[in-house]
């Protein structure tokens, strides 16, 4: 664990999954209304119970509250939300830099090519767009762009 400006870091937990359920489905919302709903809160529950298990997760926390998460596997960032009442506090540079200091020599990650705020945090923090997709490859077939960080 470790504490940044009254933001407290730790390894996520399965009992994080209903707050980390949450923060994405508000996330996404609030940052993409366009996108569509593809999925119940309960699968985004059993989805995150699952992958804070499988990959390298963890979480923030304000006054013991979860707030924000990321979770990575290997090199990929697979998920890097913050709930949008605490966004712009730095919340989320301190995640990040959680997963940039794993040691891996680069980490990767997708972000739809219309979140240009997600793309401009991404930019300010050294990440560089390496390609883009019609989004024929994801679920929800909205184009993409993959960003890479390189140490």
């Amino acid at each position: 664990m470790t504490e940044h400006g009254g933001v407290l870091l730790r390894p996520a937990t399965a009992d994080d999954a209903p707050a980390v359920a949450s923060i994405s489905r508000a996330a996404r919302e609030s940052a993409m209304p366009w996108l569509p709903v593809l999925h119940t809160p309960e699968e985004d529950l059993a989805f995150f119970s699952a992958t804070l298990l499988g990959e390298n997760s963890w979480v923030a926390l304000v006054d013991h509250a979860v707030v924000g998460f990321i979770c990575v596997k290997g090199e990929q960032i697979d998920h890097l939300y913050v709930d949008p009442a605490h966004q712009g506090h730095g919340i989320g540079s301190e995640l990040l830099s959680v997963a940039q200091g794993l040691g891996t020599p680069s980490l990767t990650l997708w972000v739809f090519e219309r979140n240009h705020a997600a793309r401009d945090f991404y930019s300010d923090h050294r990440f560089e767009e390496v390609e883009r997709t019609d989004g024929a490859g994801n679920e929800e077939r909205e184009p993409d762009v993959l960003m890479r960080w390189t140490r």
